[in-house]
């Protein structure tokens, strides 16, 4: 409708990062994957509700859209009251969602509220930086608590992935600029993997460059790759970097390679910086940025979390 209409032009003009396509995409996939009737009901079938009412505060992150809604349904599914701290970058999104919840369910204001600081909570969850997050531990640490950092995801590939494969890839890695933390931001690959046929597929993502802050990034780090000549492969829209780092910059993706497919799988696994593995026996490629319920950030189930206050 018309108000959504300009909710959303409103959170673009707040943060440039969010496009009208990206919103769009976020909030598809939180009717589809978290409001979907049964899908919520199987779901909460798993765990016993607390009948201790708690107050819960929650840092929320703001790096794609609607990023803490999860955060948000857990909390209000498991009836705890809510003292939400929402990020700058996406306050527009998240205070409109919780408009409409009291706007349709008036008691919903007694259970859910925004605060410009959160204090006096019995447990607190708390999505930063790997520095904010050294904070967090300071200022929340004595309280049960949930702290979560910097995290990336990879992708593994083998060589047999077809061109429908590769085209879904291609979303995991340039949906919402590569800025979540379930974008692919390095592909791991065999020895003497040929990426031409990679770059050609990654095209079909060209208009990305036009986005003025994506193209920024693009420019700045091939004016250094070049001055420091670093190799590097490009199709004018993406930058490919041998770097055995999984976080990249926006605009560039790093690669590396494997000789051993099983000692590689075990060592991502084990890896702390690496929220999913894309690939064929892990998170199917196109799937990242769709999480069910169930996909709990860092791996820990948030739920368990406040039905155990």
């Amino acid at each position: 409708d018309e108000n959504w209409l300009e909710v959303q032009a409103r959170a673009q003009r707040a943060n440039a990062w969010f496009t009208k396509e990206h919103i769009e995409i976020a909030v598809k996939n939180i009717a589809t994957e978290f409001l979907e009737p049964k899908k919520l009901e199987t779901w909460v079938k798993k765990y016993l509700l607390p009948t201790h009412i708690k107050t819960v505060g929650i840092v929320m992150a703001g790096n794609i859209p609607l990023v803490g809604f999860h955060d948000l349904l857990c909390g209000f599914v498991s009836g705890h009251n809510i003292h939400i701290k929402v990020s700058s970058k996406d306050e527009v999104l998240i205070k409109h969602v919780i408009s409409k919840l009291i706007e349709w369910e008036p008691s919903v204001a007694e259970q859910v509220n925004i605060f410009d600081m959160i204090k006096g909570c019995n447990a607190y969850i708390a999505t930063g930086s790997n520095n904010t997050a050294r904070y967090f531990e300071q200022y929340f640490g004595k309280y049960p608590h949930i702290i979560r950092s910097n995290r990336t995801s990879v992708a593994l590939l083998d060589g047999t992935e077809t061109d429908e494969q590769l085209h879904a890839l291609a979303g995991d890695i340039f949906l919402y600029f590569g800025l979540g933390c379930r974008n692919v931001t390095q592909i791991n690959v065999p020895n003497g993997y040929d990426f031409k046929r990679l770059l050609d597929i990654f095209s079909s993502h060209d208009d990305i460059i036009l986005h003025h802050k994506y193209k920024h990034n693009y420019d700045y780090y091939l004016a250094i790759y070049l001055l420091n000549k670093v190799p590097y492969l490009t199709n004018d829209s993406i930058l490919l970097v041998e770097n055995l780092v999984p976080f990249s910059a926006v605009s560039v993706l790093h690669y590396s390679y494997y000789n051993d497919k099983n000692k590689l799988i075990g060592s991502l696994q084990n890896n702390n910086d690496i929220q999913c593995i894309v690939g064929n026996g892990f998170v199917p490629f196109g799937m990242a940025q769709v999480p069910s319920l169930s996909d709990y950030a860092d791996g820990v189930d948030t739920m368990v979390f406040f039905c155990s206050l």
